[in-house]
This record gives C-alpha cells, sequence and structure tokens, in this order.
C-alpha cells in the first residue's frame, strides 16, 4: 500500500476529466472559487474542458492529462471534473508506473470507481471517493460535504468516526461488528470490471457499495452478479452509501430498493446497513480508500481506523 502526502494551506488541486465533459461553464468557476476558499489553489488540466461528445476528450487526451498531473511537481492532488462515463475506456492505457512513483491525493466517485480500482489494484495507491468539482463544488457543496473533504485530505491522523449525514435514513441489514480495509464505489462500475484484470478483490473488506438512477430490479441484477462472482462470499462487512433515484417507478410491481438489498445479503452473515454518507447524495463524507476501517452495523457507523494520507 501506498499512501499520498497530505494537502496543506496553499496545495495545488489539478482538475482532471477521464470521463464526461462539463456543459456549464459556470459551474466550473463556482467550484474552482469554492476550492479556493478552502485554501486550496486550483489548476485545470490541459484538456479536462474539452468536449468530444459524452467524453471530455479524446482517450489520448485524457491519459495524457492524468500522467501529466501525477508527473507535474507543482501539483499537490487531484479532483476529477465529473464521472458520467470514460474511464473504463483508458484502464489499459494508464501507465501506472507514472501513478506508483508519484504518488497523490486523487478524489472523485461515480465513474471515477473504475479508474481508483485499476490504480489500487497495480499500485496500491490510497485513493479517495468524495466530491467532484462540478458535480457538487460548483453546485454549492454544503457545509457536511466540505467539512469532510477538508479534513479527509488535509489530515495525516485517521479519520475516525463518520458521522451520518443529516437526510439519510440509516437502516440495520445484519448487526454486528467487522473490521478490513475499505475498499468499494458505485455499484454499476463495480459490475462492469468484473472479468477484467482491474475488478475488485473484496477478501476481508469492508466493502462500500452506491449508486444512482438505477430501478430496484437493475440493482438486483448488479447484486447477484456481485454474487455469483463470489464478491460477498469473503468479505468482512458490507455498508451501502446512498442509492438517490432507485426506488420503483411502478411500485405496485416492484420490490422496494431496501427489499432487494436485504434479499442479496442474506448470505453470508456479514455486518451490513444502508445509509453510509457517500454517493450521489448532496451530503458526502470524502472516504479513504485501502486503508483500514470497522463497521458497526447495529449502530449504522463506519469508523476508520487507519491514517490515509502520510505528511
Amino acid at each position: 500500500m501506498i499512501k499520498p502526502y497530505a494537502l496543506a494551506p496553499g496545495s495545488t488541486l489539478g482538475i482532471i476529466a477521464p470521463a464526461s465533459p462539463a456543459y456549464d461553464p459556470l459551474e466550473v468557476g463556482l467550484g474552482k472559487s469554492l476550492l479556493e476558499e478552502l485554501g486550496f489553489q486550483v489548476v485545470v488540466a490541459p484538456h479536462a474542458l474539452k468536449k468530444n461528445r459524452y467524453l471530455a476528450g479524446t482517450d489520448a487526451e485524457r491519459v495524457s492529462d492524468l500522467n501529466y498531473m501525477f508527473l507535474n511537481p507543482n501539483i499537490d492532488g487531484l479532483l476529477s471534473l465529473r464521472g458520467g462515463y470514460g474511464c473504463m475506456r483508458l484502464l489499459s492505457q494508464i501507465d501506472y508506473r507514472i501513478i506508483r512513483h508519484n504518488p497523490k491525493i486523487l478524489v472523485g466517485y461515480s465513474d471515477i470507481t473504475a479508474l481508483q480500482l485499476a490504480i489500487w489494484k497495480r499500485t496500491g495507491l490510497v485513493t479517495f471517493s468524495g466530491p467532484m468539482l462540478v458535480s457538487d463544488f460548483g453546485r454549492e457543496a454544503g457545509e457536511y460535504t466540505l467539512k469532510h473533504f477538508h479534513k479527509a485530505l488535509t489530515s495525516p491522523f485517521a479519520l475516525h468516526t463518520i458521522p451520518p449525514a443529516p437526510d439519510i435514513k440509516s437502516e440495520v441489514i445484519r448487526p454486528g461488528r467487522a473490521s478490513g480495509r475499505l475498499l468499494g464505489g458505485n455499484l454499476t462500475l463495480i459490475a462492469a470490471t468484473l472479468g477484467t484484470p482491474y475488478e475488485i478483490d473484496t477478501r476481508g473488506t469492508i466493502l462500500f457499495l452506491e449508486d444512482v438512477d438505477e430501478q430496484p430490479y437493475r440493482v438486483d441484477r448488479l447484486l447477484q452478479q456481485l454474487r455469483l462472482a463470489g464478491k460477498f462470499r469473503s468479505v468482512a462487512g458490507v455498508v451501502f452509501g446512498e442509492f438517490v433515484g432507485c426506488e420503483a417507478e411502478e411500485e405496485a410491481s416492484s420490490f422496494s430498493l431496501l427489499e432487494v438489498i436485504k434479499d442479496a445479503m442474506k448470505e453470508p452473515a456479514v455486518p451490513c446497513y444502508y445509509g453510509l454518507a457517500t454517493g450521489h447524495g448532496v451530503n458526502k463524507a470524502t472516504l479513504p480508500l485501502g486503508v483500514k476501517a470497522e463497521i458497526d452495523a447495529a449502530k449504522c457507523l463506519l469508523t476508520i481506523t487507519e491514517p490515509a494520507t502520510i505528511i
């Protein structure tokens, strides 16, 4: 495992766009201003504001920006512009030696999950599931998101217990306590990488999952895919973040989201709860991927027990 250096006042965040483009320049400007108010400098990668239909530039341009930001000694951490789609197209083209020898903070979620899983698999670098430039900071991220983003990236100490967000209703799926390395992210992307060199290894992990705009039957299918691939067989615990917009359009003919989750988690008998502040909701914690964590499912609490950065 490789840990990146913590950020400090005046540190420079480099903006990369490995997935979809920004469609509203006002959100880019507002996001930069908000990050500057937090005490960071912001530098946008050379191709990050390009548009190539549903991609932010060509594959070559997006890989070039990723390499450039990791190699540039003036860039202290990398923040994703947004998710959408596109990271999987890059995974076989990335020079992971550059990342391994120039470890830096990398933050994102949603489609960025594919990039984070690949980097963890190939380098062991701790990355962060957290807010992005236009998706969050460009839409006036709230106090909860800002507080946890700043703490996660600047503190060299373990983050300890992640407090519940004020607008997320937690629910115990199966009580119990467990510890393991925290890994996970967007359910759709985790499932999409199965059978590739970048698929997640869940053995002994606290696995967290989130998604957006998926009907319960599609969430069911994705969870069953993970189950059939053996990804729940040896986990230490499972925690579900927000599944935004994932309730049934026709409730009378559908299981609810929580019914689908509870059914999928009947086996194995590991601690599990729903309601972690992560994913596509308004309030989100910034979670380090790859460090040790503990779950107390009866209390719906996740605790980060290992520092994610060095100084």
